[in-house]
């Protein structure tokens, strides 16, 4: 079979290349044209595009990035009609993916959506779209199927990958990759920062994250770089302060970590699944955020909160995130207290996220509709 994947963001891209693993254990005659990032290539994807160079975060960011998103999406429409894939295979990503499922419908191309765009959260009219463009949705969060029958479409819930992402770690955990975060000269417990993988995000938020590291001496800052990154962007914000800055090592820090400073996005969860107490982070354009304030339809910006459907890790957001805050709530997730109840709750929310094999029952499901149809 040939497929074509888009994963437009590093998360994206993990899980797709999860999906790919189990598709090729399934399809030996897997072959795979891709949009998205290394983790996919290194499962045998021709890259047509990396996803750095796609990522655009918020209302005004995508205005100021019009061209090139509009560019981006009639090259990928002209590459799907010359690579004529047997399924069209959609990662999340919705406002770029939702125009090519449209196209690749129109073109008698079989399309599956893996990762459902969080249409529950706003722009809940794009239901009529994924119904007349998508041939069958993967949904990962145990909400969306009660969601989705409510708008009378039927999808498959399959848990959620990053279960599997973690539990593969744990599997092939390499004990000296993390004994070099573990310092012998510096034994003082790890806060990990994770500030996000595009530029806009790390330039907004580890300046103020790395303001609480002074409140803090006791305890060893480490920087979790996203892969998409060269280490050297980091830098120009540690200002003479000697931190550490890991790249591609983001489960290797959240293993030996006591607490996490976390933008918000899916590594809000895996935080979470690895057991860290966390903060979850978030500040943005301020045209960008009234805009999404006013469209928005949900009570939380983090996946573990909105998972539990009730406040289990703090968010602080806009102008709620500042070093005051910031160290006020540090304080309570160190404290031996704090600890204990934040990690029962992510007791419960692994409970809540059905079991692992998420990526095996995806491609199950994919092999399975292709087979017969």
């Amino acid at each position: 079979m040939r497929y074509y994947i888009i994963a437009g963001e590093a998360s994206g891209d993990l899980h797709a290349s999860n999906l790919m693993r189990e598709l090729k254990r399934k399809d030996i005659n897997a072959s795979f044209r891709c949009w998205g990032g290394d983790l996919m290539q290194e499962q045998g994807a021709k890259i047509v595009k990396h996803y750095r160079d796609l990522a655009f975060m918020g209302f005004a960011e995508v205005v100021l990035n019009l061209r090139t998103i509009l560019n981006n999406i009639s090259f990928c429409k002209k590459d799907i009609q010359e690579y004529r894939p047997d399924v069209l295979i959609l990662v999340d990503y919705p406002g770029f993916n939702l125009r090519i499922a449209g196209f690749a419908k129109r073109m008698g191309i079989k399309v599956v959506y893996y990762i459902s765009p969080q249409i529950w959260a706003w722009k809940e009219s794009r239901v009529n779209t994924i119904k007349k463009a998508v041939d069958k949705m993967l949904v990962i969060l145990p909400f969306e199927k009660e969601f989705y029958a409510k708008h009378d479409y039927h999808v498959d819930f399959v848990g959620h990958p990053l279960l599997d992402a973690v539990i593969n770690y744990d599997k092939n955990k390499n004990n000296s990759s993390r004994a070099a975060i573990v310092s012998e000269q510096d034994k003082r417990p790890i806060i990990a920062l994770l500030p996000g993988s595009r530029k806009q995000e790390i330039k907004t938020m580890l300046p103020i994250m790395l303001s609480a590291e002074d409140h803090f001496p006791e305890y060893r800052f480490i920087i979790a770089a996203a892969p998409s990154q060269d280490i050297s962007y980091y830098q120009q914000f540690l200002k003479g302060k000697s931190i550490q800055v890991v790249s591609g090592r983001t489960y290797d820090l959240l293993q030996v970590a006591s607490a996490a400073l976390v933008t918000s996005g899916t590594a809000t969860l895996e935080t979470a699944l690895f057991n860290v107490p966390e903060v979850v982070c978030y500040k943005g354009n301020k045209l960008s955020y009234l805009i999404a304030r006013s469209l928005v339809k949900i009570k939380f910006i983090s996946l573990v909160n909105l998972i539990m459907d009730r406040e289990i890790v703090r968010e602080l957001i806009q102008d709620d995130l500042n070093t005051d805050c910031l160290v006020k709530e540090m304080k309570k997730i160190l404290s031996p207290d704090g600890q204990l109840r934040m990690k029962e709750q992510f007791e419960q929310l692994r409970l809540k996220l059905g079991g692992s094999g998420a990526s095996l029952k995806a491609a199950q499901l994919i092999i399975d509709y292709l087979s017969h149809s």
